[in-house]
């Protein structure tokens, strides 16, 4: 690896290219949790609009078809890889 210092380009040591390495890994495993974060929270916000299936008032025929769709939802954070942009999730289709 190279840097430039002073308007020269030299090559870095050993040390220097360990060190650099290590802050590129932070800062993308830094990156990977905030898009986690912001894939969790859709997740909840689309979860959170299905909350009225739990009610009592609901018949268990349509308790049942919502069930498929919100554990989908649920299970997303472990089934689905996340990309740098989250271009890649695909969420489950809503019931009609």
């Amino acid at each position: 690896m190279k840097k430039l210092v002073d308007g020269v380009e030299i090559t870095m040591t050993s040390e220097e290219v360990k060190e650099r390495e290590a802050e590129e890994k932070e800062n993308l495993e830094g990156t990977l949790v905030q898009r986690m974060a912001v894939l969790r929270n859709e997740r909840n916000n689309l979860l959170a609009e299905t909350d009225w299936v739990g009610g009592t008032d609901v018949p268990q025929s349509l308790k049942d078809v919502w069930q498929t769709y919100r554990q989908a939802l649920r299970d997303i954070t472990k089934t689905e890889p996340v990309d740098m942009a989250l271009s890649n999730i695909t969420f489950p289709t809503k019931p009609s």
